[in-house]
């Protein structure tokens, strides 16, 4: 009973949708089936004739009679390759399936995942993870360009003793993007607390700092460190030169020059001085190729959430990006971070965020925003940050969607599967069959 139970349990009619792959294959099984029982019931028909055969299956007729038989035999068939079928795809297929999931709504995901569009997402640090790690419950075509302008922390240290780009954000990328075990996401997140050398660092970064260094290239590293997580999608850095991030701040003495230049990703936060523009030394890094095809080829491209002036626009100051953008027909929408950022955007609106990226890459190319609207959340005592707002009676050259993102445990950033739900959502209301220049 618990067999049959399990045959048409609610999951089952899954195996009907189409796109599965999997009703030709049954309908060839159930013909080869046909073909082989015709084959079996001649060998059997040879058989019966014989005298002796033939005798105790007429002792066997004074019981049952002729139709009652071949319904049992019929039935006992039936289950017995039923049987046989299930148990035997599930020895097959327990390797790539987990116990909390059947092997239908497992192949069902696959399916639906490359259906999903192509999506390249820019930025870095935690808002980019975030972004990732609800997109990839949607499409696995995603494409992560991060942003090589960190110098901070272990990331920074690493850049400095061994000249590879900074790894950390890439790091995290492939943790929210991995589809391993936990155990192995965590180890790759690990930081070590103690050690002479080691306190400070992650194991995901010396990791990846470690395979540019066998494989030598870092890209190959990024490459190698996807394979051992089972990450979906890419993970590309914006540019391979290496490149600081420089900005001209308004100082706030009087008494002296009203702009001064800071050099360095964490300098700038650190300084805390309102922020006129930033840019890139040198000034015409190339991108990295992998970058510009992604962006073109591309049915959706987002920018976003993240540090506005330390992450998102590192990647959109490369020319090549900036360039890439510009043609690229597909739609592009910025995320507006949840909370100001001291020493960054302090009192900024949704506005002034999106003013910020038309100043640095020009006005048309992000034409649609999506914001929070949940204001009604609570931010870290003695926290310097403010929710994001609108700019009151502002004029709008860009589409405003308005959604709750906001994360219920930590109010000040977004939650991924809201986040993505919201992105989807809008993606399938106003494209159909990949059409672009929304």
């Amino acid at each position: 009973m618990g067999f049959l139970t399990n045959l048409v349990n609610r999951n089952s009619i899954k195996w009907l949708y189409l796109g599965l792959g999997v009703k030709r294959w049954l309908v060839l099984l159930f013909v080869g089936v046909m073909v082989l029982a015709l084959g079996l019931a001649y060998v059997l028909l040879i058989i019966y004739r014989e005298p002796s055969v033939h005798d105790a299956l007429y002792d066997l007729k004074q019981f049952v009679d002729d139709p009652v038989r071949a319904l049992l035999f019929g039935a006992l068939g039936f289950a017995l390759t039923a049987l046989a079928v299930v148990r035997l795809s599930r020895s097959l297929l327990s390797a790539f399936v987990t116990d909390d999931i059947s092997v239908v709504e497992a192949l069902y995901r696959k399916r639906a995942l490359r259906r999903g569009p192509k999506i390249v997402a820019l930025g870095g640090g935690t808002g980019l993870s975030t972004l990732l790690r609800g997109l990839k419950e949607h499409t696995d075509k995603l494409t992560a360009i991060v942003t090589v302008a960190d110098d901070g922390g272990s990331s920074g240290r690493l850049r400095r003793e061994l000249g590879v780009l900074p790894p950390g954000d890439f790091r995290q990328c492939i943790a929210a993007l991995a589809d391993s075990e936990p155990l192995m996401t965590q180890l790759f997140q690990y930081r070590f607390g103690e050690g002479a050398g080691l306190s400070g660092h992650s194991f995901g970064n010396l990791f990846i700092a470690a395979l540019a260094g066998i494989t030598g290239s870092f890209e190959r590293a990024l490459l190698e460190s996807s394979r051992v997580l089972a990450v979906r999608g890419r993970i590309l850095p914006s540019t391979l030169q290496n490149v600081t991030l420089c900005a001209d701040t308004r100082n706030p003495e009087p008494a002296r020059d009203n702009l001064e230049r800071v050099a360095g990703e964490s300098e700038i936060t650190h300084r805390g001085r309102p922020i006129e523009r930033v840019y890139l030394e040198p000034e015409h890094a190339p991108a990295y190729p992998g970058v510009v095809s992604a962006i073109l080829d591309a049915d959706l491209i987002i920018a976003g959430p993240g540090s506005l002036y330390t992450s998102v626009l590192p990647n959109l100051l490369v020319e090549d990006v900036q360039r890439a953008l510009q043609v690229s027909g597909a739609p592009k929408i910025y995320i507006c971070n949840i909370a100001t950022q001291p020493g960054e955007t302090d009192n900024f609106t949704v506005e002034d965020h999106l003013d910020a990226l038309v100043q640095h890459v020009g006005a048309g190319i992000f034409t649609h925003v999506i914001a929070n609207n949940n204001w009604r959340v609570n931010l870290p005592e003695h926290s310097r940050s403010r929710m994001v707002r609108l700019r009151d009676n502002a004029p709008r050259d860009f589409h405003l969607i308005l959604a709750d993102v906001a994360n219920e445990a930590q109010s000040w950033r977004h939650d991924p599967q809201k986040l993505a739900n919201e992105i989807l959502k809008w993606y399938n209301n106003n494209t159909q069959y990949g059409i672009r220049n929304m």
